[in-house]
């Protein structure tokens, strides 16, 4: 005779559970139903694309699991949820690797190895581990379109990208200018501002500090001021010195030498200032104007050089109150030196190595000069003191290896002029957690500064822009769409990426001679540029789609980590108000990270995690999905991940087994009874009663949660429950079960856990996909869970006393349990008396046999 429902195991093996699911789902196309079952209305979810040339790891697996829970969520309360797949595919990260790849080094090797043989390189590697990537998502039981992902180095999406710059460049917030900023001489290319903050940017390094004698030449007594840096190999490049017109200095003296440091830091400098006495206390502003002599002689010609100015930021926090200042080199240093008519010289080619400006280092990296040039000072006997200095310094994310800072020129989004418009954008946002609002975001978008977009690079979406060969007729075009390249040069471009693009020219309209040439500039973009142009690049707007995106803008949803809000979350807001004045996105997650019980970031090398193939085989991905989301990690905590593996463990045997084991108990005795089980909305029993208003009640409370982006609460609330079924409702029932299913006290309890199962695995859904798709489909003849709508409260009353009187003795049960714990007595062993401290008696009354 055919059983009522399948045989569940009593120890099931989760991972085999899962694999059956998972290729369940794919030969019965469930995604796809789930997609085609809601037509009405949309719900619009932007999935940020990860680099294919890596491996995908537990900060991808963490935020993919979210990316899947709140779609599937929006689907079962009736909406259509979009989950198109996208791949990050230009930029410093694919250039490194086919570098290594290739075999070359820099941009002299990579030109003579030919851009397009490098870029044809690179389009092959970017993809490399697309394979992986996918193996990894479905594994997970992550529901995602593959099969329309969007790739930013699509010929459609580079497209829209210069389509915005063209934009930009119209409303005025697009400027080209030699400036100071950080660079990468190991990739020989600039940094954005937003990038050294990114994690793990700054590091600890030590690097040489030195107290340095500058001679001034005007003062009314012959004296020296006394300057300190930690970056000696920018002293050759030395053009002035600023104090702060605020700040008292001393004027010492000891045996006819004269000096003067910052009244804070004589303090520091006792020992090597041993024997000076204090000769007089002056202000910063009777030094200022005066002239000096250079530290070296390599420029000593500039123009309005060596001169003591007024710098406002000038501190007491460290030095001696009197900064040095190299404007090639420095972005306070710049702008006070371009305000009095200094330029800026900057003597370091793009490896970060001096150029022939200086001389006796010529072709020494920068960093290497510092042992030189300390000899030299102390040669010249102006070094008063010489020190390790360790100090956090920002390093390339993408090498490794310490940025400088130096003058070269790009192309910027003049993001000032609109910063208070994203400030006002992000009041519209709700974050998760909700300090980043005003925290982290808010205030790093009150201090945006200009955004550097170029890269001196090769394998990116080029800047669309075109100049005169010939200064003496200047002109410059910009492009923003295929057809206008076309129109001008007459030719069609089938690749936008380098070389094609270059070998476009023209004449030049405004060169009456007709020698000069309309020729591409080199730079390509930033690839955050790119990732930031993801909403209306992934369609191809506004070429195709324009009415759908417009209609479907901002998305609902984002989810990434935290530190992205210095990344991906900027530059979205960066372009989407600068284009738009909307904000990009509505509700946003900001996660932490897992680290080991060290604290240490999950490594390969140090080898201080499970892999993830261990984790599904050993517990499965219902278990990790657990494991993560329900912990902190979702309010911006970091997560402990031990070797081994036993949080993970803890989720199953916590969670998972329990949730199994209800549902199993449930069909074993129903089949042993044949009894074909109803849906109820109600039943005479309070324990009955108690037990479907409970469910009720959790399932409208997770629905609150997931709709408020709060998964670590709906996790709770779902644990909570899934206790409450098993060691209060289950237990207390028990015998029921255990009677004739043709009594009315066992068909009542069948059809109250029958109802109570149904709903819960309903809501767990999202969050254990897969464990809440076997039991369901269990129960009910192979349908899918993930096709149903959310659990509503339709015809059912909730019993509020009843919940609220239930709760207070299970509470008081729990507490009888602890004292007989505490005593050693057996839970079997019988209690003479239990005295229960309560104001009002009567209700308690219903509940005791």
């Amino acid at each position: 005779m055919k059983k009522k429902f399948p045989d569940l195991e009593p120890k099931p093996s989760f991972s085999n559970i899962e694999n059956e699911i998972l290729d369940s789902w794919k030969k019965n196309n469930i995604f796809q139903k789930s997609l085609d079952k809601n037509n009405d209305s949309e719900y619009v979810f932007y999935d940020g694309p990860p680099f294919a040339n890596g491996l995908p790891h537990y900060g991808h697996l963490l935020t993919g699991f979210v990316k899947d829970i709140i779609p599937r969520f929006q689907t079962m309360l009736g909406n259509k949820v979009d989950r198109r797949f996208g791949w990050d595919c230009h930029g410093l990260p694919a250039e490194m690797e086919s570098e290594k790849e290739i075999g070359v080094s820099g941009r002299a090797e990579i030109i003579k190895f030919g851009v397009e043989n490098f870029n044809n390189h690179c389009k092959q590697s970017v993809m490399k581990y697309t394979q992986e990537w996918e193996k990894s998502v479905y594994r997970q039981a992550r529901w995602v379109d593959f099969e329309n992902d969007y790739k930013t180095m699509d010929i459609s999406y580079m497209e829209s990208v210069i389509w915005a710059f063209k934009e930009l460049w119209k409303k005025g917030l697009i400027y080209e200018k030699d400036r100071v900023m950080p660079y990468s001489w190991k990739a020989e290319t600039p940094i954005s501002n937003f990038e050294t903050r990114l994690d793990d940017s700054y590091r600890e390094r030590t690097d040489p500090a030195v107290t340095v004698k500058v001679k001034i030449s005007d003062y009314d007594i012959e004296s020296s001021i006394l300057i300190w840096t930690t970056t000696p190999w920018t002293l050759p490049s030395n053009l002035a010195i600023a104090v702060n017109k605020d700040l008292d200095y001393l004027l010492l003296n000891k045996e006819g030498e004269n000096l003067i440091i910052g009244e804070f830091a004589y303090d520091k400098y006792m020992e090597e200032l041993d024997g000076f006495n204090i000769r007089k206390k002056i202000k910063g502003t009777e030094i200022i104007g005066l002239n000096y002599e250079p530290i070296f002689p390599y420029f000593k010609n500039e123009k309005n050089a060596f001169k003591i100015l007024s710098g406002d930021f000038v501190n007491t926090e460290e030095g001696t109150g009197i900064v040095h200042m190299a404007p090639g080199f420095g972005e306070d240093d710049q702008i006070v030196c371009e305000e009095n008519g200094i330029s800026s010289i900057c003597p370091v080619d793009s490896k970060g190595r001096f150029t022939s400006e200086v001389k006796d280092y010529e072709g020494i990296l920068v960093f290497d000069s510092n042992k030189e040039i300390i000899k030299k000072l102390k040669t010249d006997n102006v070094l008063l003191k010489h020190e390790n200095y360790k100090h956090n310094y920002p390093h390339s994310w993408r090498t490794d290896e310490p940025l400088i800072y130096r003058t070269l020129n790009s192309w910027y989004v003049e993001v000032s002029k609109f910063k208070d418009k994203m400030v006002e954008n992000n009041k519209n946002i709700n974050w998760i957690p909700d300090h980043i609002k005003d925290g982290s975001f808010g205030n790093w978008l009150e201090g945006a500064r200009d955004w550097s977009i170029s890269r001196n690079r090769f394998w990116g979406t080029p800047i669309p822009v075109w100049k005169s060969s010939d200064p003496k007729y200047p002109r410059v075009d910009v492009y923003g769409s295929i057809d206008e390249i076309e129109n001008d040069f007459g030719v069609r471009p089938k690749n936008l990426h380098r070389p094609f693009i270059d070998e476009l020219s023209r004449p030049n309209p405004d060169d009456p001679t007709g020698k000069s040439k309309m020729v591409r500039v080199e730079e390509v973009f930033d690839c955050w540029f790119e990732s930031g142009s993801m909403p209306f690049a992934q369609v191809h707007y506004p070429f195709e789609n324009k009415e759908w995106f417009e209609s479907h803008f901002p998305a609902d949803f984002i989810v990434e980590y935290i530190a992205q809000t210095r990344g991906w979350f900027y530059t979205l807001m960066v372009l989407s108000t600068a284009l738009f004045d909307r904000p990009p996105f509505l509700n946003a997650i900001g996660h932490g990270v897992v680290v080991d019980e060290n604290g240490s970031k999950l490594s390969k090398r140090l080898n201080n995690y499970p892999a993830p193939d261990e984790v599904w085989n050993n517990f499965g991905a219902d278990a990790l999905r657990w494991f993560l989301v329900s912990s902190p990690i979702l309010r911006g905590q970091n997560l402990v991940m031990d070797r081994d593996g036993s949080g993970i463990d803890a989720s199953l045997r916590q969670v998972i087994v329990p949730l199994w084991n209800s549902v199993y108990f449930f069909t074993l005795y129903c089949n042993i009874e044949d009894y074909s089980p109803n849906l109820i909305n109600d039943s005479d029993l309070p324990i009955d009663r108690y037990i479907l208003s409970k469910v009720h009640m959790a399932s409208n409370d997770v629905k609150q949660c997931l709709s408020n982006y709060d998964i670590t609460s709906a996790c709770n609330i779902i644990s909570e429950f899934i206790d409450t079924l098993n060691n209060w409702y289950i237990r207390r029932s028990r015998n029921r079960f255990w009677d004739k299913a043709t009594n009315k006290n066992a068909k009542d309890a069948y059809d109250t856990l029958y109802t109570v199962l149904n709903i819960l695995l309903k809501f767990s859904a999202p969050l254990i996909p897969l464990v809440s798709e076997k039991l369901y489909m269990n129960l009910n003849n192979g349908d899918s869970v993930h096709l149903q709508d959310w659990p509503e409260l339709d015809e059912f009353i909730l019993d509020e006393e009843l919940i609220s009187n239930m709760d207070k003795v299970r509470k008081i049960v729990s507490s009888a349990l602890s004292i007989r714990k505490k005593n050693k007595i057996r839970v079997r062993q019988p209690l003479n008396l239990l005295k229960i401290n309560i104001d009002k008696n009567e209700w308690i009354e219903n509940y005791i046999e």
